[in-house]
C-alpha cells in the first residue's frame, strides 16, 4: 500500500485506508480510483498527486 500527496494543497490519500466518505472502500489502489476524482480540499486532478514515502 502506498501514500499519495496533493502537490496543490498537501492533502494525504493512504490506499491502505481510503477515502469511504469519497466513495473510496479501505484498501483501494490509486490506480483503482476513478481518473476524474478530484481532491476533496482543493479541486486538483488525479495526476496532480505524487506518491511519497514517510
Amino acid at each position: 500500500m502506498k501514500i499519495w500527496q496533493c502537490l496543490v494543497c498537501g492533502l494525504i490519500y493512504d490506499e491502505e485506508k481510503g477515502w469511504p466518505e469519497e466513495g473510496i472502500p479501505a484498501g483501494t489502489r490509486w490506480e483503482d480510483v476513478d481518473p476524474n476524482w478530484v481532491c476533496p480540499e482543493c479541486g486538483a486532478s488525479k495526476a496532480e498527486f505524487a506518491m511519497v514515502e514517510f
